[in-house]
């Protein structure tokens, strides 16, 4: 078997020293060792329940009342991103390296994966206590976003970027950085908003509230059904399909195959639906009755078939468009509002161009010992045999995406299916290849 990320030992010692780091502190030295180390969290955790092993990592997060601080820094990076990352773009300051800038951005993308691993379990959604509410506001509002975004007709599968073999800029190979973890960042927000949702009868009556009649998460979720931005139509006529953390294509024979994402919405609407609670507490209109029987369309035997409990779900439906509105209710609510990223916003109120300035210099011009410090820790994470058990698929092709047998073998990180690929991709791969080789 494939060896271990981490043991439970040193796992736990992790686990103690997290703490919060102010807005200002991200990207430094002590953030970077921090941010190596939830990586490793991340990753043994998903190792373990892939596994089906003792997933101790879950059970340290929640013996030492972790969980707050990572919805903290979740949050805390959304913020960075939202405010300062925005003016790091345009002080058009070219940067030296965009490793150090790719470990900010992506910062996010391992604490949501490291979250979306343990909050599968009830325990820990209902560990979280009073700032899983800041995580059900932060969910929704990316999801919420990127309904908006893909109505709007934006596509986050980039045929051009794929197909383009010239050099760009370090700013703009940051923004197409910057758009892919987004969009990788909220596929994931939608599994832990349906972990949520599972658990509703048991969190706090706040949390429905706003879920259902302040962001009417109901409807968004029905857009995303209907107009599911996972799935693309490339220019010759192919469909490719996010999965995995990856763009797939897609064979003829799978296409009515349910995916991780489109399940996850399917059962957050089954449960927000049919739960007699929520149908208290959802305040139906002309309008968001004519949303919501949309979903009768989608409802087919193949569906069905690969997800039986929406049959309940479909029936409920049929009742529904029979059904007369009723005068929506009129109830005193002390409603609980999310505090953590109203409070970040006001501690640094007035401070997000001294900010982005000090993050100028240490992200998009970092000295060289910060940089071969970084790319250290990275290379040593990533480099143990148990990441070769994590992935789901043989080896793919850096340049086509055909399926490859050889690797570069200067950083042993990219994959090539024969040598002409390999030449075509090194003005891409050089610097990343320079970094990695720099280490060993």
């Amino acid at each position: 078997m494939a060896e271990a990320f981490l043991f439970a030992p040193e796992a736990e010692s992790y686990v103690e020293g997290l703490r919060c780091f102010p807005l200002r502190d991200i990207g430094s030295s002590r953030w970077i060792v921090q941010h190596d180390q939830l990586e490793k969290l991340n990753l043994q955790a998903a190792l373990s329940a892939k596994r089906q092993e003792d997933e101790f990592i879950k059970e340290s997060l929640v013996s030492h009342e972790k969980m707050s601080i990572l919805i903290y820094e979740l949050i805390c990076i959304e913020v960075w991103k939202s405010r300062i990352f925005p003016l790091l773009l345009k002080s058009r300051v070219e940067p030296k390296q965009t490793f150090p800038c790719y470990i900010v951005l992506y910062h996010e993308a391992t604490l949501i994966s490291l979250l979306e691993t343990v909050l599968y379990h009830e325990d820990v959604v209902q560990a979280c206590d009073d700032v899983l509410l800041d995580l059900a506001e932060y969910c929704s509002s990316r999801i919420i976003t990127l309904a908006s975004r893909h109505n709007d007709g934006e596509c986050f599968y980039d045929e051009n970027e794929r197909a383009s073999k010239e050099p760009i800029s370090g700013i703009d190979e940051l923004k197409r950085q910057y758009k892919q973890i987004w969009f990788q960042v909220t596929v994931k927000a939608v599994s832990i908003l349906r972990y949520i949702i599972s658990n509703l009868s048991s969190l706090p009556v706040s949390i429905a509230t706003r879920l259902l009649n302040t962001h009417d998460i109901i409807c968004c979720l029905v857009e995303l059904v209907d107009k599911p931005p996972w799935t693309h139509q490339t220019k010759d006529g192919k469909i490719v399909r996010y999965t995995e953390a990856k763009w797939c294509p897609v064979h003829e024979r799978e296409t009515m195959a349910v995916t991780k994402t489109e399940a996850q919405v399917w059962l957050a609407l089954h449960h927000l639906l049919m739960d007699p609670e929520c149908q208290r507490k959802y305040n139906y209109s002309d309008h968001r009755k004519a949303i919501v029987l949309k979903l009768r369309g989608k409802l087919n035997e193949v569906l069905l078939d690969q997800i039986p409990v929406l049959r309940d779900l479909q029936r409920y439906l049929e009742h529904l468009a029979v059904l007369d509105i009723p005068p929506p209710r009129e109830e005193l609510i002390l409603e609980q509002v999310p505090e953590i990223r109203e409070k970040l916003i006001q501690d640094n109120k007035g401070k997000w161009k001294e900010i982005a300035t000090l993050h100028g210099k240490m992200i998009l011009e970092p000295d060289a010992d910060h940089v071969r410090m970084m790319a250290e820790r990275f290379a040593n994470t990533f480099s143990l045999d148990a990441l070769e058990e994590l992935a789901c698929d043989v080896p793919k092709c850096a340049l086509c995406g055909q399926p490859a047998t050889k690797r570069c073998s200067r950083c042993r990180n990219e994959w090539y299916c024969k040598r002409e690929c390999q030449v075509k991709h090194w003005s891409k791969h050089k610097r990343a290849c320079n970094i990695a080789a720099e280490v060993k």
